[in-house]
């Protein structure tokens, strides 16, 4: 067991190098758009919600084939090659009519999306969109065949361009167009500031699609009909867990425009979606874990039975990503940075939101039990409840709170599917998970948590400087119960 989870740490770490470093990257943008883009204006907003819909039209466009390409792939009597060709022509066929039938419709549906004066933002997202759901395929291709290398330098390359694009269209181009319009007047427009960042994402979304070709080949490997067919039974319930899962994520940042319509919306909105920015640091651990550990459990799956690898996973899981979360509340006072001064209001949401993904991130990983079973119909039952929670938090009390109840949706919808997948889960696959040891980790995190909330210091450094005691304490009772020194290879070397 030790060498398997030494191989998942190890492409853990390169998938996370992707995308936290990556993202890291990408964060560089939100201090340039929230300032460049005032919370006023409510063009921020306007990024929140586009992109909020683009998330749940990836869920549709995939409609669940990347878990039930891992599936198929790893099992026995299954040819790999046919289940990867019939998955590409699954996903690359529908988002490619998907693609054609809104460009040509793009019109009525920009109007009735709320943006008649800008179909282009409408036209740019749809083929993104299209592009993402036929990439997401070939990624997974790559995690299945254990290339994260590849996986890594695409990722990067993506964000690479799209920070060296954005700093031209923010920095560069407004400083060429004051001291010499008429070398850049032709193409740009200083008052084009929101679109220009759909246009930059589409253009990177192209170019990475370049760096697939060798993978494109597999269209090659032709269609099959059968295959397709229990493909897309097995896939049925993960796309309504897929969708359901996506609303949890965006269903705040979509309905929020039609519960407080017109410009205030948007201007909400906006530091909303900027402060939960910050939070998305817990996402990118979640999401760098979710890459390496997906094709890993589906690969383990014909072998013994490996339980106890499972619930030891989950509890190191939580350790690290609650470690994750004491560093952000700690050192919020330079974090904080990341937005623009405009957007700051709202920072108050971003220990709610990440707790939110931890939640999210626990039931990602109780959830393999109903993969590995095929009881997939399950997950979408606790997604669509899970849902159902969040839209109606929203609902409720978006009107009186404003957008401080969309964080609080978020974490009422994740708590509840990871309960329901934790005591449905242990009645058809039970695992033996180290719930007295979770526990204390949860309550030692919140206790400090709540008492950095309370420090009578006005003075940053000084509130830092404490919050940093506490977090080696936490890091102290991390290396005294669960991860001791001598049982770290570079250290134990080092000793002997």
């Amino acid at each position: 067991m030790a060498k398997e989870l030494k191989t998942l740490v190890k492409d853990t770490a390169i998938y996370g190098i992707s995308s936290i470093v990556g993202r890291f990257l990408n964060y560089l943008l939100v201090p340039l758009h929230t300032t460049k883009i005032i919370a006023e204006s409510g063009g921020y907003g306007v990024v929140s919600n586009v992109y909020a819909y683009t998330a749940l039209l990836m869920a549709l466009l995939t409609f669940g084939m990347e878990t039930t390409f891992f599936r198929f792939s790893n099992k026995e009597g299954e040819d790999s090659n046919k289940v990867y060709g019939t998955t590409l022509w699954l996903v690359g066929g529908i988002s490619a009519l998907f693609c054609v039938l809104c460009l040509i419709f793009n019109a009525p549906i920009s109007a009735l999306m709320g943006y008649a004066d800008h179909p282009e933002y409408i036209a740019c997202m749809t083929t993104i969109v299209s592009l993402d759901a036929l990439q997401s395929i070939l990624f997974a291709r790559l995690r299945g065949q254990h290339r994260p290398v590849k996986f890594m330098t695409l990722k990067m390359s993506f964000i690479i361009l799209s920070v060296l694009l954005n700093l031209f269209i923010f920095l560069g181009a407004p400083a060429i167009y004051s001291a010499h319009p008429e070398w850049i007047s032709w193409w740009y427009n200083p008052e084009y500031s929101v679109g220009y960042i759909f246009i930059i994402n589409l253009v990177c979304t192209v170019s990475v699609t370049f760096g697939f070709i060798p993978e494109l080949r597999g269209f090659a490997y032709g269609f099959d009909r059968k295959l397709a067919s229990r493909m897309l039974r097995y896939a049925l319930p993960i796309l309504v867990l897929s969708i359901a899962g996506i609303l949890n994520q965006v269903a705040d940042k979509i309905t929020y425009r039609f519960i407080v319509p017109g410009a205030e919306g948007d201007i909400q909105l906006g530091i909303y979606g900027a402060c939960t920015k910050i939070a998305m640091i817990m996402a990118l651990l979640t999401q760098a874990f979710r890459y390496a550990y997906e094709p890993f459990v589906f690969g383990k799956s014909r072998d013994k039975d490996n339980r106890e690898m499972y619930a030891t996973t989950m509890k190191y899981f939580i350790i690290f990503t609650l470690l994750a979360f004491l560093a952000v509340v700690f050192y919020m006072d330079i974090l904080k940075y990341l937005i623009g001064n405009t957007y700051w209001e709202g920072l108050r949401v971003v220990p709610i939101v990440m707790m939110a993904e931890i939640f999210m991130g626990i039931y990602f990983n109780l959830s393999f039990w109903y993969k590995l079973s095929d009881k997939t119909y399950w997950g979408a039952i606790m997604s669509v409840i899970a849902c159902a929670v969040l839209l109606g938090v929203n609902i409720l009390f978006i009107p009186r709170y404003g957008y401080v109840a969309c964080a609080w949706g978020g974490l009422a919808g994740y708590g509840t599917a990871m309960l329901l997948s934790y005591f449905i889960g242990q009645h058809y696959y039970p695992i033996r998970y180290d719930i007295k040891g979770i526990a204390i980790y949860f309550a030692l995190a919140l206790a400090m948590f709540g008492i950095s909330q309370v420090l009578p210091f006005s003075n940053a450094w000084l509130r830092m400087a404490t919050n940093t005691l506490m977090l080696l304490l936490f890091v102290g009772y991390i290396i005294k119960h669960d991860l001791p020194l001598n049982q770290i290879p570079i250290i134990k070397r080092w000793v002997k």
